[in-house]
């Protein structure tokens, strides 16, 4: 704790005199570019956040967090294999699930498509991502399919149009394999907020999807959800085992496994790259303080024949320097979570003026920009601009401290 001495001195020397006003213009860019990498911390590391966040709920919504599939394509006896994943301790959901590629094509136009069977309940539970139509329409037996925005766009098919799908494995007949190309009414067109997928998914009652893929009864995938995602591994560790040789568990780090490191290698080599400007910040608090130091050496020499003791200047030199350190952290971060609350006006805004598209859902996955504030995140960065603050006093402050009086008033 600081005595009212320490405290009177300490806020003297925040405030430099007239005649030091190179030593304050040291200090005011010093409170600058702490502020200034704080708020740019925070700004990447929550983007940084919100994208894997984002990009993992996303994915999990379409295929869970792991999925169950089977060798050669089609899982024998998925009742059973349900049953005992449903039971499995940490499984929120299972569902089955028939995924494959087809082709697609209206009024001459074909697309690449993904045709996804789903149960009654997962197509209901689309029912927020719909743009147009209504996913009720899309039941088994009617007929009726739903497609992506981005699909749908290409295309140039609105709801209530035909769109036909092609299966090139159709039946073999005496005269050679017949394709199938059934044609199904467009009951919904969805948006997820993912390009790739709402560029290439057809989603369908499953019992329908079985009839077009030729499949009976069988299907293809089982797709799991769970409490933990970053576990999921080993809650599902024991179900693996069980389906040796039948089907393989591939967890959504397998699955986007390249996505999601290449995000994780750019989030730490941002977070590393930024703080040098905190410590580029601390060098100039270092520097305003030695110069500070340099310009009160008579005043702390009076101080010390007056009864000042080399602790009292310790605590005085360091509550100056962190003091200018935790001002520019914490306007930092107010900075920081202004630039994050209006982020996507800020990002369209300098489209607007460049005329450049900057945030192109075709290369980056999502519709628009994404934020997930970590609070332990902005715990580190404070932290760190603080704690890199504090240590830049020591070193002006033990100098201060160490002043020798005597030397200083002798030829006074």
């Amino acid at each position: 704790m600081l005595t009212p001495f320490e405290r009177m001195i300490a806020k003297r020397y925040l405030w430099p005199g007239k005649g030091e006003a190179f030593i304050a213009l040291v200090a005011g860019i010093s409170v600058g570019v702490v502020m200034l990498s704080v708020a740019m911390l925070v700004l990447v590391m929550s983007v940084m956040g919100g994208f894997r966040a984002e990009m993992l709920d996303k994915f999990s919504g379409l295929n869970g967090h792991a999925i169950i599939q089977a060798y050669g394509g089609e899982l024998d006896g998925w009742e059973g294999v349900l049953t005992e994943v449903r039971a499995t301790e940490g499984v929120v959901s299972a569902s089955p699930l028939i995924e494959q590629p087809l082709i697609a094509g209206y009024n001459g136009r074909n697309n690449a498509i993904f045709v996804r069977g789903n149960t009654a309940e997962d197509i209901a539970s689309m029912s927020d991502k719909v743009i147009m139509g209504d996913m009720a329409n899309v039941t088994a037996g009617s007929g009726r399919v739903a497609l992506g925005v981005q699909l749908a766009t290409n295309l140039g098919i609105r709801v209530g149009d035909t769109i036909t799908i092609i299966n090139p494995q159709g039946r073999a007949t005496p005269f050679g394999t017949s394709i199938r190309q059934v044609g199904y009414e467009v009951g919904a067109i969805f948006e997820i907020g993912l390009y790739d997928f709402d560029e290439t998914f057809v989603i369908m009652p499953m019992s329908d999807a079985q009839t077009l893929l030729l499949l009976g009864d069988k299907i293809g995938l089982i797709e799991v959800t769970v409490t933990d995602p970053d576990n999921v591994g080993d809650i599902l560790g024991g179900i693996e085992q069980s389906l040796t040789g039948r089907a393989v568990i591939a967890d959504w780090k397998t699955i986007n496994s390249t996505l999601f490191e290449a995000l994780e290698v750019e989030r730490v080599a941002m977070f590393f790259v930024l703080s040098f400007m905190v410590l580029v910040a601390s060098f100039n608090i270092l520097s305003s303080l030695v110069m500070l130091v340099r310009a009160k050496t008579r005043d702390i020499a009076i101080m010390r024949t007056m009864g000042a003791t080399r602790r009292s200047l310790l605590k005085i030199f360091v509550t100056t320097g962190t003091t200018i350190g935790t001002l520019g952290t914490v306007t930092g971060l107010i900075v920081g979570f202004v630039l994050l609350y209006f982020r996507n006006p800020i990002v369209n805004g300098i489209a607007a003026v460049t005329g450049v598209e900057i945030w192109d859902p075709q290369v980056r996955f999502l519709t628009s920009l994404p934020v997930r504030v970590d609070p332990w995140e902005i715990i580190g960065i404070t932290a760190l601009g603080i704690g890199l603050s504090f240590l830049a006093t020591l070193y002006p402050a033990l100098k201060a401290s160490n002043t020798d009086p005597v030397q200083v008033l002798r030829y006074e």
